[in-house]
């Protein structure tokens, strides 16, 4: 029987600002590790080795947004044939995996799903790895399988899975448990039949849709109708806009598996010991991080004295700490967070005001990220903006016009092809051109290295919403543009 990797890539991790941003959640930072969460999740499922045949091309179910972070990092991997099935808004778990149950079936046959979120690190794989074969021997007979967390300490921000008393390892599930308070977490310690739930699942891709359909018929017949019209863009699927966003927007928790116990969707549990972590908040992240003999986790460039128990993450400059203890210091090139360790939760609190008050940095870092390399605004006045540009070797950006700036540019690293108007010409390093206000050009690196460039922008309006694309090689202008696009620059 064949199983399916199914990567669930939503969230924006705001309680990980300032490195997690929407335009850069934080399943695609290397937060533990040489790999992004991302990478890590998609590692640990295509890993697994057995009886099965294991496709080893994975689902990833992603924001629209996000679509060439994933492309670019599975790349980066080796997997260059994986499936993304993008959501043009967020509406939960639930409609998330029936795509990838409907992608699934659509391919003829009924796999099995293994479904995991993006964000989660494991220190033990092989422990993992040996938890989804025995949640693989329970999904072949149609049950439902969910591994749950061994428990450590009376943790009152997860759910708990309560299953019955039995001597095999996949315990018939008893009853799912909201957050409980700090007592019954102690208790359900004690007791030692709680498990948290960490939203890992394994099923039959039919079981998930007849389940949903039981107990959610809206959610099913809803995403059914955005998959029955959706669009191909080589490996990008889209499901039609309009019926997702009609879609109501539940959870894979409170839309079926709470539901199954005692119903006609038989639920197991597997317990799992793997050093488990969702890196929730600043704390979390703290924890699986090694720390020098005063208990401080410290990356970057960082300076201490005299402090204890904190985590530094600096990205761009020194930081530097006297005296202190428990603290969390994340520096970026554009914001400073520092917060008690024990009050990381509340970082969203920062983030939703940021969001209230329309400030980028809510969304974006300085350094953005596009699917032809990257930029990095550097500098900016009142009537220009300075940016550092690095493009792939190979690829361009769209062919393009502003309505209220010109540009110059000058090459710094590589060689620039640069069409303005009806002319082409390959600029060297330390050659420069300029781009008039209103006329429709591109760049281009024709080269096998990287290609940089210094813009600047000189204008009377800098945003980045000045942009309207004629032509793009990534296929961003299969999305409908109004005449000023608010996707951002390139």
């Amino acid at each position: 029987m064949r199983i399916q990797p199914v990567v669930l890539c939503g969230g924006s991790g705001t309680r990980l600002w300032p490195l997690s941003r929407s335009g850069f959640p934080k399943q695609f930072l290397c937060l533990s590790g040489n790999e992004s969460l991302f990478q890590q999740s998609v590692s640990r499922l295509c890993g697994v080795t057995g009886p099965f045949y294991l496709d080893s091309m994975p689902y990833v179910v992603c924001n629209e947004e996000h679509r060439f972070l994933a492309q670019e990092q599975l790349r980066e991997m080796g997997i260059e044939h994986a499936s993304f099935l993008l959501e043009p808004v967020g509406r939960n778990t639930a409609p998330a995996l029936t795509l990838a149950a409907l992608a699934a079936l659509a391919e003829g046959d009924d796999p099995i799903l293994m479904v995991a979120p993006a964000d989660q690190t494991m220190l033990n794989v092989e422990a993992f790895h040996k938890a989804v074969h025995q949640a693989l021997e329970c999904a072949v007979t149609g049950d439902i399988a969910i591994l749950g967390i061994t428990p450590d300490k009376p943790e009152i921000g997860y759910g708990y899975i309560k299953v019955q008393p039995a001597d095999e390892l996949a315990a018939m599930v008893e009853r799912f448990v909201e957050k409980p308070d700090r007592q019954n977490a102690e208790r359900y310690l004690k007791e030692g039949n709680y498990f948290w739930n960490a939203g890992l699942f394994v099923l039959k891709a039919s079981v998930w849709l007849a389940a949903l359909q039981a107990f959610r018929p809206d959610i099913a017949q809803a995403t059914i109708s955005a998959w029955e019209d959706r669009r191909c863009d080589s490996r990008f699927i889209r499901p039609d806009r309009t019926a997702f966003e009609a879609i109501p927007s539940e959870s894979i928790d409170y839309s079926v598996i709470e539901q199954c116990p005692g119903s006609a969707f038989p639920i197991r549990m597997v317990p799992l010991d793997a050093g488990w972590s969702d890196l929730g908040a600043w704390d979390a992240v703290w924890s699986v991080l090694p720390k020098n003999e005063f208990g401080n986790a410290l990356q970057g460039d960082v300076l201490i004295t005299d402090s204890q128990n904190s985590l530094v993450h600096a990205s761009s400059r020194l930081v530097a700490l006297v005296g202190v203890e428990n603290l969390v210091v994340v520096e970026t090139a554009d914001a400073v967070l520092v917060a008690n360790k024990a009050r990381s939760q509340e970082v969203k609190q920062i983030v939703s005001t940021l969001n209230q008050q329309n400030r980028e940095e809510h969304c974006l870092h300085r350094k953005v990220h596009r699917p032809w390399g990257w930029y990095d605004s550097i500098d900016e006045g009142g009537r220009f903006k300075v940016k550092r540009i690095q493009v792939k070797p190979k690829a361009s950006l769209s062919l393009q016009k502003h309505h209220h700036r010109a540009e110059h540019w000058v090459v710094v690293q590589g060689i620039a092809e640069v069409t303005c108007g009806n002319q082409t010409i390959l600029l060297h390093e330390n050659q420069s051109t300029y781009i008039p206000l209103g006329e429709v050009h591109r760049l281009a690196n024709p080269g096998a290295t990287p290609l940089e460039i210094i813009e600047v922008q000189s204008g009377r309006y800098l945003g980045e919403d000045d942009i309207v694309r004629f032509d793009d090689i990534y296929g961003r202008n299969d999305v409908v543009l109004p005449e000023v696009s608010n996707e951002k620059d390139g």
